[in-house]
């Protein structure tokens, strides 16, 4: 789960990383407000959960109230990745004397914590580690939160040049670390992190993603969740029990486990096919979920045929060959389908589709190979 930016300022403020103090205008009279108390000039930064605004003209500087009014109704009117922009953050504008960049994630090889900071900041991290990786620090944590006073001084030591702008950035970096274990986080991120003309280190930027396995334990980060920015279908698979991610590829998949579900994927694109969703049934024998996942699947136009892959454990095969016949008695299913079925009453469920004319495949390879040459003749 993505929060904006404005929100992700306020639990870094509660941790006491030195943030600006930013007001959210929805309406002109709102930001005008909020730049009059400011002083100019100030910033305007488009709230939307997605990267890219600075490119696509999301963040304006403006030094009176006529510019403030022209970039505000310019920022109303922008559409950034295809969402539009509805609220503004105003801040103070600040003068940098140097950027620095500092995340907090995980180092999915590694399976560990890691804090990464930068003394070039400003632009996306992964630009950095093309451009300049030597100039990328990290301090791994070791599955433990516990901070091993040897390796940050000599981590901090690496990032800043000066004794207090050391100490400075360590309190920062240290707080950073805290916000993301005691919020679940997948990422906490501050880009830039700065030194001003006051020669004081602050954050400019605020962004955080919370893990969403660990949303039940913080009932108050579930309330910010802007429903605006989640995919509708997305949304409904989640009130099924399905993990669904819409792609942009035209192969459906339909698939119980997500280690299956990412290497199905994986052999499709190998294959010179593009999945077009990551779709998970998960280990319930549900006929339902399997209807509604095919339901979910047919609404996106560009697929030209669909894979259900299943691994029978949990999940017994009869039970989704009942949910695929339900679908395909139900439902308008012009796009061809590839059925792949193996374990727990694979016997059954491939008699049951062989008497209603369904075939399906021995192989992951062969159920693929079928369904990418499929998306190709369609």
């Amino acid at each position: 789960m993505k929060i904006h930016e404005y929100q992700a300022a306020e639990i870094f403020k509660k941790a006491g990383i030195p943030m600006l103090a930013g007001r959210v205008a929805v309406e002109l009279n709102e930001a005008v407000e909020a730049a009059d108390a400011m002083k100019y000039p100030v910033v305007l930064k488009s709230q939307v959960l997605v990267g890219g605004r600075g490119k696509a003209g999301g963040i304006k500087v403006v030094q009176n109230r006529k510019e403030l009014e022209r970039g505000f109704a310019l920022l109303k009117g922008l559409r950034i990745k295809g969402y539009p922009v509805e609220k503004i953050l105003i801040v103070p504008a600040v003068k940098i004397k140097k950027e620095f960049y500092a995340g907090v994630t995980i180092d999915q090889l590694r399976g560990d914590v890691v804090l990464i900071a930068s003394a070039s900041g400003g632009v996306e991290i992964e630009e950095i580690a093309k451009k300049n990786p030597q100039a990328i620090k990290k301090y791994y944590f070791q599955r433990s939160r516990e901070i091993d006073r040897t390796r940050f001084r000599e981590f901090v030591e690496g990032i800043f040049d000066r004794p207090a702008h050391r100490e400075a950035g360590a309190a920062i970096f240290s707080s950073l670390a805290g916000v993301f274990f005691d919020y679940d986080c997948s990422l906490a991120e501050i880009n830039p992190l700065v030194i001003d003309a006051g020669d004081e280190i602050r954050a400019l930027d605020a962004k955080i993603n919370f893990d969403d396995n660990a949303l039940f334990r913080h009932k108050d980060i579930q309330e910010l969740r802007d429903t605006c920015f989640d995919d509708p279908d997305e949304l409904e698979a989640k009130e099924y029990g399905l993990s669904f991610v819409k792609l942009e590829g035209n192969v459906g998949c339909i698939v119980n486990g997500a280690g299956l579900a990412m290497g199905t994927m994986d052999v499709i694109k190998l294959s010179g096919g593009r999945p077009a969703n990551f779709l998970d049934v998960g280990g319930s024998s549900d006929p339902k979920k399997v209807f509604h996942a095919l339901e979910i699947i047919l609404r996106n136009k560009n697929i030209k045929g669909i894979l259900i892959n299943i691994f029978g454990g949990i999940t017994r095969c009869d039970d989704i060959a009942k949910g695929i016949l339900d679908a395909k008695k139900k439902l308008d299913m012009q796009v061809p389908f590839v059925v792949r079925l193996i374990g727990t009453n694979e016997k059954e469920a491939k008699e049951l589709l062989a008497k209603n004319g369904i075939q399906t495949f021995a192989t992951m390879r062969e159920a693929v190979e079928k369904v990418v040459k499929i998306s190709k003749d369609n």
